[in-house]
């Protein structure tokens, strides 16, 4: 890498350039050599060991029953969501607009998220987190906010928490102990839970990605698909159909993005494009017997499905309160026939119908998250959510496109980009996880 921009830097001070035109153009090539490089070996490496064991894997317990269900967030909670709330809106909604148009998340986001300690909230204390208890209400909470800055960019700083999150509460001690450790430093690994796959219809508990058993461990062969910031990642959970004795069931597999066999390919989509979102190959990757989580457990597998939806559902709300907060002051500012639009029954009722729907997708949310940390039944709540989530989730970002007419439809207003993002409820699986 090192020669190869010498000689760049060479033919950039060539006054030759000048005069056909290709100073601009050669600037940007050894800019993105320089990012593009330094970040691929920053990668390569990394590795992932254990500092200390464990005798027995760290866990964070339910939460206590508190009785009755509340709304209201606590003051520690309330104190977290404004910060998040701050940071969304002074790094995220500023800098949307352009990692959508390029479809690449901004350097040093995952950093600048990292110092919030967002990743934190979910690793025990006992392998360096802050958690002492399963949190999820927080998480939800923390997903909405975010989103109310930007969907996409959300999406790409909560993807290494997914990882740390599963292995948190799933992971064996030996897991834990190896990779734990680096989501708790400054440096926290771009990481990213793979359950989603191109195929029509798809099913996350029938995934079409294959794992045998082999001699020394397994065997994958498959593609993920709509993987964020896959080819910056150096670790994956990638799901996967796992063939036993008794058949077959679907089970997560730890990958390290140097094994042989993985790479990637980007995959920009109608929305959540700040992701940078990639398809990631799996061709006849080897893994030792212990890079398989929670023992194939298929109970496991379901509440990594179910509390990512919840995390999905999340993203919907805070993305939903900002299309309201972005149409009232606009339909009472834009003046028709002399007077504010706001003023016409059609228009009020249509913000209206956004509030209504918006708070029923969080109030649905909210008690499924609170039944979840309480170690109680959340199935039938998580499908709600998720079935409000999807389809008022896309009327809130069609009406909020259509209450600014013309405007709605250019990218000088964000709502054509929340529209295109919320979109993404219904067929995103996994990559957030609460």
């Amino acid at each position: 890498m090192g020669a190869g921009l010498a000689a760049l830097n060479k033919v950039a001070s060539s006054r030759v350039i000048d005069r056909v035109g290709l100073r601009k153009p050669l600037e940007d090539l050894v800019h993105g050599s320089t990012k593009y490089g330094f970040r691929a070996v920053g990668a390569a490496n990394r590795t992932f060991q254990a500092t200390r064991k464990l005798d027995k894997p760290a866990r964070l317990g339910p939460a206590s029953e508190r009785g009755l269900f509340d709304l209201n967030p606590t003051d520690e909670q309330q104190m977290i969501v404004d910060t998040v709330r701050d940071f969304a809106a002074e790094q995220l909604r500023p800098a949307a607009p352009d990692a959508d148009a390029k479809c690449q998340t901004p350097d040093g986001l995952l950093t600048r998220a990292a110092e919030l300690g967002i990743g934190m909230m979910g690793i025990p204390e006992d392998v360096g987190g802050f958690g002492t208890e399963r949190d999820v209400v927080t998480n939800v909470l923390v997903a909405e906010a975010l989103a109310h800055g930007d969907m996409g960019l959300a999406v790409a700083t909560l993807a290494p928490s997914a990882v740390s999150t599963t292995l948190a509460q799933w992971g064996d001690a030996d897991q834990q102990a190896t990779y734990l450790p680096a989501f708790t430093g400054e440096n926290v690994p771009a990481a990213a839970l793979a359950l989603a796959e191109h195929a029509p219809l798809f099913d996350p508990l029938r995934p079409r990605t294959r794992a045998k058993r082999t001699p020394k461990g397994y065997q994958l062969d498959g593609v993920k698909a709509l993987v964020p910031r896959a080819a910056e990642a150096e670790l994956f959970v990638v799901s996967a159909d796992l063939e036993g004795q008794n058949g077959h069931r679907p089970a997560l597999f730890l990958v390290e993005a140097s094994t042989a066999g993985v790479s990637t390919e980007p995959d920009p989509a109608m929305g959540l494009r700040g992701a940078a979102t990639a398809s990631v190959h799996l061709d006849n990757v080897s893994l030792p017997a212990g890079s398989l989580i929670a023992g194939g457990d298929p109970d496991a597998f379901t509440e990594v499905v179910r509390l990512s939806r919840l995390g999905w559902c999340a993203l919907a709300a805070g993305t939903g309160k900002a299309v309201l907060d972005y149409v009232i002051p606009y339909v009472n500012e834009r003046v028709a026939f002399g007077e504010p639009i706001s003023h016409r029954q059609g228009v009020a009722f249509q913000v209206s119908d956004i509030a209504i729907e918006l708070e029923s997708i969080r109030l649905v949310t909210l008690r499924a998250a609170a039944r979840a940390e309480q170690g109680l039944p959340y199935a039938r709540e998580v499908a709600l959510a998720r079935k409000l989530a999807a389809d008022k989730g896309m009327f809130i970002g069609s009406a909020g496109v259509q209450l600014l007419g013309g405007h709605g439809y250019t990218k000088e207003h964000p709502v054509e980009r929340w529209y295109r993002d919320l979109r993404a409820i219904g067929v995103m699986e996994g990559t957030v996880l609460v």
